[in-house]
């Protein structure tokens, strides 16, 4: 498995999303950071309860500097429904991550274990991404829980900007 490494760059990424938007990591300039949300897709009850939680907060992100984007291995028309039956219309949703691009991010990958699952897909993660294109920070599960909290992760945001905190473990 490949590891990430805080103040290193991370892979290029290029998105096509919902909003029939090409996302593309090496063209995007947040002011502070760009958040990336890896999610299982549709399938998982608590993704849905996460992105819904984001979907609320995302403006409090952007105050911030930081630009915020979703992503699952699912397909565009799996994305769509998503944004529909989960109501998570002001976020960027992203589709079909391919599984080797989620392996160059360090992902876990799953394979099903009911039939309401995809075959195989990612599993969850959250980054946060300089301006620079470095890792700043990352969060890589390989369950659908023990996610990081928004309320703390604005906080934090918030601590690191005031305080100019560096990048850590990048060593």
């Amino acid at each position: 498995m490949k590891y990430l490494k805080p103040g290193h760059l991370v892979p290029d990424l290029i998105l096509d999303t919902t909003k029939g938007v090409k996302w593309n990591l090496q063209e995007s300039e947040p002011e502070n950071f760009t958040m990336l949300v890896v999610y299982r897709g549709i399938h998982c009850p608590v993704c849905k309860k996460y992105l819904e939680e984001l979907n609320e907060k995302v403006e409090d992100f952007r105050n911030k500097g930081v630009e915020v984007v979703c992503v699952s291995s699912n397909s565009k028309e799996l994305a769509e429904k998503t944004v529909e039956e989960w109501e998570v219309e002001n976020l960027d949703i992203g589709f079909e991550m391919d599984i080797e691009e989620g392996r160059k991010w360090g992902l876990f990958v799953s394979e099903a274990i009911k039939d309401s699952e995809p075959e195989v897909f990612l599993e969850p993660a959250l980054f946060l991404i300089k301006p620079d294109k470095t890792l700043y920070s990352a969060s890589i599960q390989s369950m659908p829980f023990a996610r990081p909290k928004f309320d703390e992760l604005l906080k934090s945001i918030g601590f690191v900007l005031k305080e100019d905190y560096p990048a850590r473990g990048g060593h």
